[in-house]
């Protein structure tokens, strides 16, 4: 395995931290433009799996057939904050869905915002399974998994039908056999997935380019995932963050991971992108992304200028005085 040096913060003029990573930007013909480390490196997508995990869902109509609107629909790709948007959303969506809160496999949570989890905390509101980081994700494998007749218990475990109908599609979408793809638990209690790199951005490059889905009724799905992300760019996220950020580029479908997994694809380019964060950070994303969007010409500065307002290439300290920089090897 080789992995090379992404990021490099220095305190004053000493160097306090180093990000190593792997990166890959893939072409529409699937051939890697630009790598830095070994990008046959298995990798897990955590949360930038989302997007991929909802596609079975999507394939049977599950948004058309619960009457369900550009929001409560995106929650089934969002690692929502518990603002009160999201949280409304979400209770809509169940609602609709005819579910209760007890049949979702992940665990009771605050919501993650510091502004909701206060006034949930200062209101002596117990944690919420609804209110998981992935609630929508389980609401959304409940929905397919009434669609299709299968059991709504147990939905996580790796044998479940529902699993094994995920698993094809990820290989589908990622050019890979089944055999090839890694498994293990995420934190919402469900399998997640690990994959080279390369496959990876490949399975984004897919989202940007629908066309290179070979059925259809595939190619209609992945259009309409990548279509309601970019309506709802803070169902996805919330305000300042990076998914949010870039989502509002009618140009770009994006999608952040735990542990340093970011994933995105640009429309008009054509290409697909993949990166880990080896250190697992995910405040050196604005800027890592902000570099490489410059490095491949990207024409959308506006963009480029959201992500450095969210982490510029300052270092301050808790008043706002610059104390150190942030270095991008790319």
């Amino acid at each position: 395995m080789a992995f090379a040096t992404l990021v490099e913060e220095y305190r004053g003029n000493q160097l306090e931290n180093i990000h190593q990573g792997i990166v890959c930007v893939i072409d529409q013909h699937k051939q890697i433009v630009y790598k830095k480390g070994d990008v046959t490196q298995s990798v897990f997508y955590r949360s930038a799996l989302k997007p991929i995990q909802a596609i079975p869902a999507f394939l049977t109509g599950v948004a058309e057939k619960y009457n369900l609107n550009d929001q409560e629909a995106a929650l089934m790709m969002a690692s929502q904050r518990g603002e009160t948007y999201q949280q409304e959303a979400l209770e809509t969506f169940m609602r609709k869905l005819n579910v209760t809160e007890e049949q979702l496999v992940c665990s009771a949570s605050y919501p993650l915002n510091e502004k909701p989890k206060n006034e949930y905390i200062w209101n002596h509101k117990q944690p919420r399974k609804l209110f998981h980081n992935c609630a929508g994700k389980h609401l959304g494998f409940l929905a397919y998994a009434k669609e299709k007749g299968y059991d709504s218990q147990n939905y996580g475990d790796y044998a479940h039908p529902l699993q094994k109908d995920l698993r094809a599609t990820l290989a589908n979408m990622c050019d890979l056999d089944e055999s090839d793809i890694n498994a293990g638990v995420d934190g919402c209690g469900v399998p997640n997935y690990s994959v080279p790199l390369k496959n990876m951005a490949i399975s984004y490059l897919k989202f940007g380019m629908p066309q290179l889905c070979e059925e259809g009724k595939l190619q209609k799905a992945v259009t309409q995932i990548g279509d309601l992300m970019q309506a709802s760019p803070e169902i996805i996220a919330s305000h300042d963050f990076i998914c949010t950020e870039l989502l509002r580029d009618p140009n770009i479908i994006a999608k952040g991971g735990a542990q340093g997994v970011y994933c995105l694809t640009l429309k008009k380019e054509k290409l697909g992108i993949a990166l880990k964060v080896l250190s697992g950070s995910e405040l050196v994303w604005p800027v890592l992304v902000a570099e490489l969007l410059e490095k491949l010409e990207y024409d959308n500065q506006e963009t480029i200028d959201r992500l450095l307002r969210l982490r510029s290439h300052d270092i301050k300290n808790d008043g706002g005085k610059i104390v150190g920089h942030t270095k991008v090897l790319l």
